[in-house]
């Protein structure tokens, strides 16, 4: 949902490659698995890639499956191949026009993380091309999840009327949101 309303909404040429990139915890694709006590990052962020056209035309389902299909493909054997590849030719340049990474960050535990000055309120990136969505309590202790998203002003004026759309397409499903918020910070 949010990469095909943030495709229709930024409004990008048709036959413009769009990507969306999801981390995905690489740590039980080893086989022996990685060593308990080891606390360096074992994730890989493969890409869906879809033309702009299909994911503003098709249904939520055709974007649905291009990152389910590369989350599967995230293997032991693809992780030794990236790292042979930033060895041999070094880190490559993230592209940004088109792309979105996007995590699911709900179950680490980070609402109860406090440092000494209070429990968390929000945990994630606060970048153009990338959303964790991480959970929040509001002020009537109602728990939910926060989906950031950063986007021109017009065109998150765009997005909240495509995911309104959504939503009221999707009116026969049990969950329903009750309130979207959304704000721009460009």
């Amino acid at each position: 949902m949010i990469g095909g309303g943030r495709t229709i909404a930024l409004q990008p040429n048709p036959e413009d490659e769009m990507r969306m990139m999801t981390i995905v915890n690489a740590r039980r694709k080893f086989n022996p698995r990685i060593p308990l006590g080891y606390y360096g990052n074992v994730f890989g962020y493969p890409a869906a890639i879809s033309k702009a056209r299909d994911l503003c035309n098709k249904p939520l389902g055709h974007a649905l499956e291009l990152v389910m299909k590369v989350k599967s493909e995230v293997t032991e054997e693809y992780m030794r191949s990236v790292t042979d590849v930033m060895v041999i030719k070094g880190r490559p340049n993230f592209p940004t026009v088109g792309s979105y990474i996007v995590s699911d960050v709900t179950r680490t535990g980070l609402l109860e993380l406090d440092f000494g000055w209070g429990k968390a309120v929000y945990a994630g990136p606060d970048h153009p091309v990338a959303g964790f969505f991480t959970r929040y309590i509001n002020h009537k202790g109602e728990s939910g999840i926060v989906v950031p998203i950063w986007l021109p002003s017009v065109a998150m004026k765009r997005f909240v009327k495509e995911l309104d759309n959504m939503l009221a397409r999707d009116n026969n499903d049990h969950v329903i949101q009750e309130q979207v918020c959304a704000y721009s910070k460009l």
